[in-house]
């Protein structure tokens, strides 16, 4: 199949980035280099396109009751303007996605998906829709999204936009308009830095874009050191630490997973694993080499395999060589010995936390 291009391919072309697949779409890799692009995120402002991914709306009398159905969160009663963070499961607690809901009014959602999942997870939902007066609506073809993100993000995004995102606080998002269309503006972030992301029509986002980019404060930033920040922050990326087999405990996401709420899709499996336990786990591992364990190579004890990477980097904010990996819950605990197998050589490691650095979102 042929991979979609979004809004602002003709963008990324012109300023010479590195273009790949990635989702269904071609995708900017980098521009200078994955280093420069982090260490403009972390230090300053970066801006990334994600206008691939998926913008599904959830509407009618059952709304509310068919998300929290689908959905782990709970978002009963939520407040207009609050954004949650959660999951769709299968039937056997494995993960169909992760995703945000964002409450936009009474019995009214937008659900944000990943690009590579955007067909699947809509006739999921459809699927299971069908017991439920709602209305499952894909608008994925036709939002652009921009995310800018870093320290100095608040202060460039309302002097760009003109709108007054200063009150947003993290998780929440509102809706302003132009004058020509209502821009959705939420502080949520997928960076470990405070940052916004900006829906709107394609056209809005190019010209957002371009706006942005005329500051000279603002560096264009690719999917490459997208990865590099979450993976530092221990954000998980669907189709590593989160799969349809891999349920949100043995990913140590059980927070986002509430049991005190009406039934959804693999409470069962979620509940019975939360009271006896998981048989495997993701955690963090650092080894005292500059070699990096990358995502598919095996972790051992005394030469058997208990496990795999998930993603593995040398960081570039922390400079630690460190992976997340799915291994036998027996050697999770923190300080654990462990190898990590790189090619054809063993390195010792070490069982570690998996926040390998500090978030800074805003309080």
């Amino acid at each position: 199949m042929e991979e979609k291009k979004t809004c602002l391919y003709d963008k990324h072309v012109a300023l010479g980035a590195k273009m790949s697949p990635f989702g269904g779409f071609i995708m900017p890799i980098e521009y200078s280099s994955i280093i420069e692009e982090h260490n403009a995120v972390r230090n300053n402002c970066g801006m990334f396109d994600v206008s691939h991914m998926g913008e599904v709306f959830v509407s009618g009398n059952d709304a509310e009751k068919f998300v929290n159905y689908i959905f782990t969160n709970d978002i009963t009663d939520a407040p207009i303007g609050k954004i949650y963070y959660g999951m769709m499961l299968n039937p056997a607690g494995g993960v169909v996605d992760d995703l945000l809901v964002y409450k936009i009014r009474e019995n009214y959602f937008l659900l944000v998906i990943n690009a590579a999942n955007i067909d699947k997870d809509v006739a999921w939902i459809s699927h299971n829709a069908t017991e439920f007066d709602v209305v499952v609506n894909n608008q994925s073809d036709h939002f652009g999204q921009l995310a800018v993100q870093g320290p100095e993000a608040e202060g460039i995004v309302k002097d760009v936009l003109k709108f007054d995102v200063a009150p947003l606080e993290f998780y929440t998002f509102a809706i302003y308009n132009n004058g020509n269309e209502d821009i959705l503006v939420s502080r949520t972030g997928y960076t470990g830095e405070d940052g916004f992301e900006i829906y709107g029509s394609h056209a809005y986002i190019v010209e957002a874009w371009d706006k942005f980019l005329a500051t000279g404060k603002v560096a264009p930033c690719g999917l490459g050191c997208r990865d590099t920040l979450r993976f530092e922050a221990a954000l998980p990326l669907y189709g590593h630490e989160l799969t349809d087999e891999i349920t949100p405990i043995e990913a140590g996401l059980g927070m986002f997973v509430k049991l005190d709420k009406p039934d959804f899709i693999g409470r069962d499996v979620i509940e019975r694993q939360k009271t006896e336990g998981v048989s495997k786990k993701v955690v963090g591992i650092e080894i005292k080499d500059r070699a990096i364990p990358r995502a598919g190579y095996d972790i051992e004890v005394e030469g058997r395999k208990i496990g795999t990477v998930t993603t593995g980097y040398h960081t570039i904010s922390t400079d630690r060589s460190v992976c997340l990996a799915l291994i036998d819950s027996t050697y999770a605990k923190l300080d654990t010995p462990v190898d990590v197998r790189i090619r054809k050589k063993v390195f010792p490691g070490t069982v570690v936390k998996k926040k390998f650095y500090e978030k800074k979102y805003k309080k």
